[in-house]
């Protein structure tokens, strides 16, 4: 696995360098700061991929909020997502609350959907998503857009910043798309 892992980085395309991704961050810390000065929010990080862009974002989020962690799954180790596996839900009281979900990505939606379901049923007031990077779908079968997204892009499998190829290449210092031959 480790040199297929090898060759995956070395061949992978960079789209965004760390400087365009914290230019991005700046700007989506901005536009949260603005938007949940005032409400007392609940932040979710997703888990796994959601931990880099949440552990960025909140140094620069200036207002008091509490953090949990939501953990549902739908790729388990795979370059392609199944069913949606819960692995965790958040211990912290959702009700009347402002949630903001923080993801790595925006992809087919699927699981964010998933998880903003889950958070209105818990009876949150208001339900925010906010993602490093979204991509452009056309018809995207799941959440349709998020509501704060640092980057855009075209559909490539990417990694770097916590998104992964088979659980490795989250640490990444960019964005970089897959060559299609390992997809």
């Amino acid at each position: 696995m480790k040199d297929e892992i090898k060759k995956v980085e070395q061949s992978a395309r960079i789209l965004f360098t760390k400087e365009d991704v914290e230019t991005a961050l700046d700007r989506l810390a901005s536009e949260i700061n603005t938007s949940l000065a005032e409400t007392d929010p609940v932040i979710l990080c997703t888990v796994i991929g959601g931990i880099v862009p949440t552990g960025l974002l909140l140094p620069r989020l200036n207002f008091p909020l509490q953090l949990d962690y939501i953990h549902a799954t739908r790729y388990q180790g795979k370059t392609k997502g199944g069913h949606l596996h819960w692995v965790r839900q958040p211990e912290i009281d959702l009700t009347n609350r402002t949630v903001l979900i923080i993801d790595d990505i925006l992809d087919e939606g699927h699981t964010l959907e998933a998880i903003i379901d889950y958070c209105q049923g818990e009876g949150a007031e208001q339900v925010l998503t906010a993602v490093l990077i979204e991509k452009k779908l056309p018809n995207r079968p799941g959440l349709d857009h998020a509501d704060f997204s640092g980057l855009i892009t075209e559909n490539e499998y990417l990694v770097g910043y916590g998104m992964d190829y088979r659980g490795y290449l989250r640490n990444l210092g960019s964005i970089s798309a897959v060559d299609k031959k390992y997809q």
